[in-house]
């Protein structure tokens, strides 16, 4: 799932390619995409790509035409979606519910970009709206995990009885960090994902606060200026626990182990951040307190 990092670096890539080319046409491929109808998305015809927003892990497309409100193309990746761009875009259309193309933007001079989906899940979603901020989703976001004050994650993590690895992936809490990030955080901060919130001590809290912002200024700084296609690859480069299941851990050699529960996974290093304490796998017991 792309989280604050590669979302920032795909909203520079937009702001840097897509940013004052007028909106010629919008293929729908699949209907279920679109999650909003007033304004229809025929509205954002004629109109130019005057701004991208990033508020999260959401993208906003700032749609504009002289004597008119904006209109903001709001979308969200999910877990499998991404955004594919080509300077030269096929002029016909995707075949309707066929392929992984969900919409399809063409724009002037012949550029445009195609949201794609992965998998028979299908939680890539778009919205249209006039108001960027009175939309559901972007309302109901926490501060952004980039921009939340020391004493404001203190206040936040007091408020909540969540374990930490729950309370990070929280958008309504703190938006931005997904699964893999929360892993990186965690381990950088010397932290068990089942440390509950309210217990940190304030030094924990602090250094849990240094490390958000040094794992995400971090891969913001190697994704950003990289092409929508190297995002991905970018992102495993940087991970040191996340999917590295049995491979050493980077600080201490010990192995990295894994917790999966439903159809996902985490992954820490007992050593740095349980004090040796092995959390038990869900697929086998329950889960060590």
């Amino acid at each position: 799932m792309p989280e604050l990092p590669e979302v920032e670096a795909i909203a520079h890539f937009l702001r840097e390619h897509a940013v004052g080319l007028g909106i010629a046409r919008i293929d729908v491929s699949q209907i279920s995409v679109l999650k909003t109808f007033d304004p229809p998305i025929d509205a954002l015809r004629e109109r130019a790509v005057s701004d991208v927003k990033r508020r999260g892990k959401y993208l906003a497309l700032v749609c504009s035409r002289p004597g008119d409100t904006e209109i903001f193309l709001v979308f969200h990746l999910a877990r499998a979606g991404w955004l594919r761009w080509s300077d030269a875009l096929s002029a016909a259309a995707p075949k309707p519910g066929r392929g992984p193309i969900a919409l399809r933007i063409h724009l002037s001079g012949g550029s445009g970009l195609d949201l794609t989906e992965a998998g028979t899940k299908k939680n890539l979603a778009v919205w249209v709206t006039r108001d960027l901020a009175a939309l559901h989703q972007i309302e109901r976001l926490g501060p952004d995990a980039l921009e939340v004050t020391e004493s404001e994650l203190g206040g936040l993590l007091k408020g909540s009885s969540a374990r930490l690895k729950t309370f990070l992936t929280d958008q309504t809490v703190l938006a931005g960090i997904g699964n893999a990030y929360s892993d990186e955080i965690l381990h950088v901060a010397k932290l068990s994902p089942f440390a509950q919130a309210n217990t940190l001590s304030d030094e924990a809290a602090q250094n849990l606060h240094a490390s958000i912002y040094a794992v995400l200024s971090d891969a913001v700084t190697r994704c950003v200026g990289e092409s929508v296609a190297r995002l991905k690859g970018e992102k495993r480069s940087g991970l040191r626990v996340h999917a590295r299941t049995g491979l050493p851990c980077p600080e201490c050699g010990a192995p990295v182990r894994e917790v999966a529960y439903a159809d996902r996974s985490f992954q820490y290093c007992a050593q740095c951040q349980t004090g040796g304490k092995v959390l038990a796998d869900r697929r086998m017991s329950r889960l060590l307190k």
